[in-house]
């Protein structure tokens, strides 16, 4: 955009080192946009009509105009999740507030503690599930770090103490709590009530999973086949506790929000980005922000990051000089086609639409590769091994 091109648009192979899952490739089909002078919410509106369009004339398929946005914080308050599946009609609600001064350990603990989040998921008739369906389900949130899942049974909600709130957590919590959980949840006599209690990421992470599945599986859907929605806002940076440092959500050079340029110096955290991905049935279909033209305000960034003037001019030196000479307000966003096709076909596994496809060791099965190389082929592109010699020494000899 700088070179002066105001509209770029490529469909090209790109490469990814990630781990490998069903809607994931070491290698996939991108269609990028790039644009100049266009604002946040004209590429939103541009992009949409393009998805629009494409799923009408290649399935028939009518999305609904407009898409729905949703904010970042909202989308993870209500769905644990910045790709909520909107089909499932369930929802998270807050009630760590109500649970500061009760006896029961695990709740006040998180509670009264920075970065913690205690959410409730209500799940209509739920009162009938098995023993074994709330293990099976307590199990399941464990792969996302969860390391239990609290539930109520609400036998009578007319009765807020053991005699109509089924569990072993209940004598731990005042009538004033019990009283809000079910008037925020909405229960009624015969559900269920299920609480994630830990680390922001681990609530949303497992709480989020765990309505999309017992949706699913129980049948809290709301019929509709397509279900896109544009989650907008996203922060800035988050926090990196091992490395005590803010990172960047999405990459250093998306831009901030205008009215949040003052933050990114005196709070970091509570910047906005101008920054939108697209969701549909709970998967990403693509993402992309308006990126930052000034020189000043990527410097900016670079300090809050932790970039220092040497590190940012022997890393992105190119880039600033560029910036300095001038560059217009610009921004764009990419679409996984491979997954898009996926879920136009109805295929299970994005290997089912590609041709070639890599196992999870990264692999062509048809073709062997990756495969070894020569010592010529190796020169060729000036590329050495450094191969660790082992010594084996015998016991007992010289």
């Amino acid at each position: 955009m700088i070179s002066g091109f105001d509209r770029y648009y490529q469909i090209t192979k790109c490469f990814r080192d990630e781990d490998l899952r069903a809607d994931r490739q070491p290698e996939f089909t991108q269609v990028d946009i790039e644009t100049s002078f266009m604002s946040e919410g004209e590429i939103i509106g541009l992009m949409e009509e393009l998805i629009r369009a494409v799923f009408k004339e290649a399935i028939a398929a009518d999305l609904p105009n407009p898409f729905p946005r949703l904010s970042h914080s909202e989308a993870m308050h209500r769905y644990g999740s910045d790709k909520p599946d909107l089909r499932v009609t369930l929802e998270l609600v807050e009630v760590a507030d109500a649970l500061k001064d009760v006896s029961f350990k695990v709740f006040a603990s998180v509670a009264n503690s920075e970065g913690g989040r205690i959410a409730a998921l209500r799940i209509p008739g739920g009162a009938s599930l098995t023993r074994g369906e709330i293990d099976a389900y307590t199990q399941f949130v464990g792969i996302y770090g969860a390391r239990g899942l609290a539930y109520i049974k609400v036998n009578d909600v007319t009765q807020l103490n053991e005699a109509g709130l089924q569990s072993p957590i209940v004598k731990n919590l005042h009538a004033r709590a019990l009283q809000t959980i079910v008037e925020r949840t909405g229960a009624q006599s015969g559900d269920l009530i299920f609480f994630g209690a830990d680390r922001c990421k681990v609530v949303n992470d497992a709480l989020g999973a765990l309505r999309a599945k017992i949706g699913h599986e129980k049948g809290f859907v709301n019929g509709h086949a397509w279900e896109p929605v544009w989650v907008v806002d996203f922060p800035m940076f988050e926090h990196d506790a091992q490395e005590k440092r803010w990172t960047a959500c999405h990459h250093p050079f998306t831009s901030p929000k205008d009215e949040h340029l003052a933050l990114l110096e005196s709070d970091p955290g509570a910047c906005l980005a101008k920054a939108y991905d697209l969701a549909l049935n709970g998967s990403e279909l693509g993402g992309g922000s308006v990126r930052i033209h000034r020189a000043a305000v990527q410097e900016q960034v670079f300090r809050a990051l932790g970039i220092g003037e040497e590190e940012a001019k022997l890393k992105f030196g190119f880039l600033l000089d560029a910036l300095k000479y001038g560059a217009p307000p610009h921004g764009g966003l990419a679409f996984g086609l491979d997954r898009i096709v996926t879920m136009m076909a109805g295929a299970e596994s994005i290997r089912d639409v590609i041709a070639f496809p890599k196992t999870q060791r990264a692999q062509c099965l048809l073709t062997d590769a990756p495969s070894g190389v020569d010592e010529k082929q190796l020169r060729e592109l000036h590329i050495r091994l450094r191969q660790r010699v082992e010594t084996q020494i015998e016991i007992g000899k010289g």
